[in-house]
């Protein structure tokens, strides 16, 4: 069986795509190719990485992509999955291509104001409702 090939966009690729790449290969690694990528690549989220390692899973070793990299080569996908929120929906990035677009609006932790238990309390929120979209989202 094939795998299919799905992209995880969000506006940086330094928090929501990111989680969400490692939770659907941590739970689906037969079935999906997995990559993800932004607009404007930052710097991974260091509460993010925090919080996916208490989830057991390390990205610390993650670099975020730009979308037009993956476009340059020429890469398709067979889902293109966006997760900003849905005040940046107009900054989502959109991949050409023939692949199924969906959209899953999550906040964006990097605009998390507060102390810093208070981002960290807020960041596993996301984790925890992005773990959950990708297992709705597998059955």
């Amino acid at each position: 069986m094939t795998k299919q090939k799905v992209l995880f966009v969000c506006v940086h690729n330094s928090a929501r795509s990111q989680m969400a790449e490692a939770f659907l290969k941590q739970m689906a690694p037969d079935r999906f190719d997995v990559e993800s990528a932004g607009l404007e690549p930052g710097k991974l989220n260091p509460i993010v990485v925090e919080v996916m390692k208490e989830a057991g899973v390390d990205i610390s070793q993650n670099k975020t992509k730009s979308v037009f990299d993956f476009y340059k080569q020429g890469k398709q996908y067979d889902y293109v999955i966006t997760v900003c929120d849905e005040s940046q929906s107009g900054r989502c990035p959109a991949f050409p291509g023939s692949g199924r677009r969906l959209h899953w609006g999550f906040d964006d932790p990097a605009a998390f104001e507060g102390a810093y238990d208070e981002k960290l309390e807020k960041t596993r929120t996301i984790r925890d409702q992005i773990k959950q979209k990708i297992k709705d989202w597998l059955k």
